[in-house]
C-alpha cells in the first residue's frame, strides 16, 4: 500500500520520474567521486588490467576448434571467434573470427551484450546464439551458421524473453519461452516446454510438458551421446527441488524416482545422485553431500543397489563433478582448499588424485570432451597467484597451455586462513590477503552466504591492483549460506535460520578486529546480489563494526522481494512474506524495513544498474530515498545498462569498480 511506502514510484524501471531520480542521484555521486587524480588513475589502471592483451583467452571445445568469446579495448562488446588445439598453444594463436559483436550492434542500432551459444553435436555446424539488450537475463536467440559464419535465413528466432531453447537435433529445438498470458512462472521463467521444429510457426510446437503457476521454471532437453540418446523434461518446484522425467520416444514421461531435492545427472550409462538431504534407500541410509552411482536403465528396472562414490565429513565436501570419455573428475573442498581425483567406473570406480591443485588455491575444470576423449582443460589461480591454464589426459602428463600475467606485485603479499567462532558456536573460515608488515590500513572484507555458494580462493587483478596494491588489506569470509562445507552449511541458514548468515559474518568482522587486523574504522565491506542483502543487514543491524559499506544489485525490501522480477523463485531461500509466519522472522532483518532516523550508520554507496532484470533496482532506489529522507548522505550509482553484473563491458566495469574502490579509501583511510 502506498501509505506503507511511499517510494512505490521508484519501482518503475524506465518510467521517467524514477530515471529522473536516479539521474540526479548519479550526478552528486560522480560529482563526489570520480574528480580526482587518484580516481582517473585507478581508472585507467583497472581498464588496462580488463583489456590486457596478454591475459588468458579461456576456451570451450565443441568438436574440432576451440571457442573463445574475447573483448578488449578495441572490442568492447566483443568477438566471437575459434581456433584448434595445435594453434591454440602458440604464443600469438591464429583465430578464425565468427561474429563481431561491435560491428552487429552498430549495424542493427542495439546495444548487444553476448550471452552465449549453444552449439548442436555432434556436427557443430549450427548454434542458437543468446544476444541481451544492454546485459538484462532476457535474451534474443537467433540461429547461427558456423561454416557460414553468418545468421541463418529463416532459421530458429525467438524475440526478447528469458527463454530456454536446445537442440534436440539440426530440425528440432526443445523451447521454453514467452508463448502468451498464462505461459510464464510466477518467478518470471517458462512453465511451458515445447518441441519446435524448424519451418513451422512456434503457435504450431507441440507441448512438451506443463508446470503449474508458483513453479520457478520448466525445462526440456536431449542428451545425443551416441548411443544413449536421451530426452529429459525437469520441472523445478522451487530453487531446490525438481522433478525429472525421462521423455520416452512415444512422447510419455517416466518420472526419476529420486528426492526432489538431489541433484542428478544421467551420462551414458550412469545416473549420478548428489543428495541434498538424508536418503534411505535400497535399505541403505546416505549422508547430506554424498555422491551416489548406479546404471541407469537398472535403476528404472527397479534397482536401487546405488554404490557411494563419495562421502563427506566434518572438513571436505564435493564442489562440483565432470565427466571425461572413461572417468569422473571429482573437484572437493576440504576447508575451502580444492583438492582433484579421478574416478574410474570400469575399475569399481577406483580413486586417485588428478594433479594440478595448488596447496592454497582454487582449481576449476573448464571443460572436457566425454564424447571423445578423456581430456580435460585445468584452470588454477590463488589470492596472490595468477591463473595457469592446463591441458591433460587422464593418467597422462599435464601441459601448462597459458600463463596469465601478473597484475599487480604479489612479493611480500601473505595468505592466511583463520576461523572466528559465530554466535552458536560454529567455526566460519575466512581468507585474510595482506602486504606484510602493514598496520592500521584500510580492510575490505566481503561475503555472500546464500543458494549454496562457495567463495574460493582466486586471483583478481581487479581486486589486486585496486586494493592490494595499494596497500590495502582483502579478506573473504566463507559463511554459511554457502556451499563449502556441503549442501548443510547451506540448508543451515535458509528461512528462519537466516540470521545464521548475518551472524557468522559480524563474527569475522569482530574477529579481525580482536586479533588486531583492522578496526572497525578502517574496515569496509562490500557485497553484491544476496551479498548485498547481507550488507543492508549489516547496515542496519551491526553498524558500529564497519567504517563503510558498499551495496550492489542488493535485495534490500523483503517484504516486497518475491512480487519483483525473479524474486518468486528465491522463496525457498528466504521464505515468503505474504506468510505471517514467515515475515515474522524476515520483518527482523529485511534492512528496508528496519532502517530508521537517529542512528549511527556508516558512509554508504548503494551501486545497480537499470537493466537488471533479475534484482530489481527498486529495491537500491528506494532503500537510498527513505534513507535519504531520514538524513543520511548515502551515495547512489545506477547504471543504466549494465545487467545482474551493473556493467556491460569493460569501461563500464572499470568504472565501477574505480567508484567502489575509491568511495572505500577515501572512507577509511581518514582520521578516526
Amino acid at each position: 500500500m502506498t501509505e506503507e511506502d511511499p517510494y512505490l514510484w521508484l519501482e518503475d524501471v524506465t518510467g521517467e520520474q524514477a530515471l529522473d531520480w536516479v539521474r540526479a542521484r548519479n550526478a552528486e555521486t560522480i560529482g563526489e567521486l570520480t574528480g580526482s587524480k587518484r580516481f582517473a588513475g585507478l581508472r585507467t589502471e583497472l581498464r588496462e588490467v580488463l583489456d590486457a592483451d596478454d591475459r588468458i583467452p579461456y576456451v570451450r571445445r565443441r568438436g574440432e576448434h576451440l571457442y573463445n568469446f574475447w573483448q578488449d579495448a578495441t572490442h568492447p562488446r566483443g568477438l566471437w571467434r575459434r581456433t584448434t588445439l595445435e594453434e591454440y598453444r602458440k604464443d600469438a594463436p591464429g583465430w578464425e573470427l565468427l561474429l563481431d559483436l561491435d560491428a552487429l550492434a552498430e549495424a542493427e542500432d542495439e546495444n548487444w551484450v553476448w550471452q552465449g551459444a549453444t552449439v548442436l553435436r555432434p556436427e557443430y555446424r549450427f548454434a542458437l546464439m543468446e544476444l541481451s539488450r544492454g546485459g538484462a537475463d532476457a535474451t534474443v536467440i537467433r540461429e547461427f551458421d558456423l561454416d557460414e559464419r553468418k545468421f541463418v535465413e529463416d532459421g530458429f528466432t525467438l524475440p526478447e524473453a528469458k527463454s530456454d531453447i536446445g537442440w534436440i537435433d539440426a530440425d528440432r529445438v526443445y523451447v521454453g519461452t514467452d508463448f502468451g498470458p498464462g505461459s510464464l512462472t510466477s518467478s518470471g521463467y517458462p512453465r511451458i516446454t515445447k518441441e519446435w521444429r524448424r519451418g513451422t510457426p512456434i503457435s504450431e510446437a507441440t507441448t512438451v510438458f506443463e508446470g503449474k503457476p508458483d513453479d520457478v521454471s520448466v525445462v526440456a532437453g536431449h542428451d545425443p551421446t551416441e548411443g544413449y540418446e536421451r530426452d529429459f523434461v525437469y520441472r523445478s518446484i522451487d530453487f531446490y527441488r525438481s522433478e525429472r522425467h525421462l521423455r520416452t520416444p512415444s512422447g510419455t514421461l517416466v518420472r526419476i524416482e529420486v528426492p526432489e531435492d538431489a541433484k542428478t545427472t544421467v551420462h551414458r550409462e550412469w545416473m549420478l545422485v548428489r543428495t541434498r538431504s538424508p536418503w534411505t534407500v535400497g535399505g541403505v541410509g546416505y549422508p547430506t553431500g554424498a555422491l551416489l552411482a548406479i546404471d541407469f536403465e537398472s535403476f528404472l528396472d527397479g534397482e536401487r543397489d546405488f554404490t557411494l562414490i563419495f562421502e563427506p565429513d566434518a572438513h571436505t565436501s564435493l564442489e562440483y563433478y565432470a565427466w571425461t570419455r572413461n572417468h569422473l573428475l571429482l573437484a572437493t573442498l576440504s576447508d575451502v582448499k580444492t583438492e582433484l581425483r579421478v574416478l574410474t567406473p570400469a575399475d569399481g570406480w577406483s580413486s586417485k588424485p588428478l594433479a594440478g591443485a595448488p596447496a592454497l588455491g582454487a582449481a576449476e575444470i573448464l571443460d572436457t570432451d566425454p564424447d571423445v576423449s578423456d581430456e580435460y582443460i585445468l584452470n588454477t589461480s590463488g589470492y596472490t597467484s595468477p591463473s595457469t591454464l592446463s591441458y591433460g589426459h587422464v593418467g597422462g602428463d599435464v601441459e601448462v597451455l597459458k600463463q596469465a600475467p601478473a597484475f599487480f606485485d604479489a612479493e611480500g603479499i601473505t595468505v592466511e586462513q583463520f576461523f572466528a567462532t559465530s554466535l552458536d558456536g560454529t567455526r566460519i573460515p575466512y581468507f585474510v590477503v595482506r602486504p606484510s608488515g602493514v598496520k592500521d590500513g584500510p580492510t575490505l572484507l566481503t561475503g555472500y552466504g546464500g543458494f549454496e555458494v562457495s567463495l574460493t580462493p582466486g586471483y583478481s587483478g581487479v581486486i589486486g591492483r585496486g586494493w592490494l596494491a595499494r596497500g590495502g588489506t582483502y579478506i573473504v569470509a566463507n559463511i554459511r549460506g554457502g556451499g563449502e562445507y556441503g549442501p548443510e552449511w547451506h540448508t543451515q541458514a535458509v528461512k528462519s535460520e537466516r540470521h545464521k548468515v548475518y551472524e557468522d559474518f559480524s563474527a569475522v568482522a569482530a574477529d579481525l578486529t580482536s586479533r588486531g587486523i583492522t578496526t572497525p574504522g578502517r574496515l569496509g565491506i562490500q557485497g553484491g546480489s544476496n551479498g548485498g542483502l547481507l550488507m543492508g543487514v549489516m547496515l542496519t543491524r551491526y553498524p558500529e563494526l564497519f567504517g563503510a559499506i558498499v551495496v550492489q544489485v542488493p535485495l534490500l525490501d523483503m517484504k516486497r522481494y518475491h512480487k519483483l522480477l525473479a524474486g518468486a523463485s528465491w522463496m525457498a531461500e528466504y521464505g515468503d512474506p505474504d506468510e505471517p509466519d514467515e515475515w515474522e522472522f524476515i520483518s527482523e532483518y529485511s534492512p528496508y524495513q528496519n532502517v530508521h532516523s537517529g542512528r549511527d550508520y556508516p558512509p554508504t554507496l548503494f551501486v545497480t544498474s537499470t537493466r537488471d532484470d533479475r534484482v530489481h533496482p527498486a529495491h537500491a532506489r528506494k532503500m537510498v530515498a527513505k534513507m535519504r529522507e531520514q538524513g543520511y548522505g548515502v551515495r547512489y550509482h545506477e547504471n543504466i545498462e549494465g545487467g545482474h553484473g551493473a556493467a556491460a563491458d569493460n569501461e563500464q566495469l572499470a568504472f565501477k569498480w574505480s567508484l567502489v574502490f575509491e568511495f572505500l579509501w577515501e572512507q577509511l583511510t581518514r582520521d578516526h
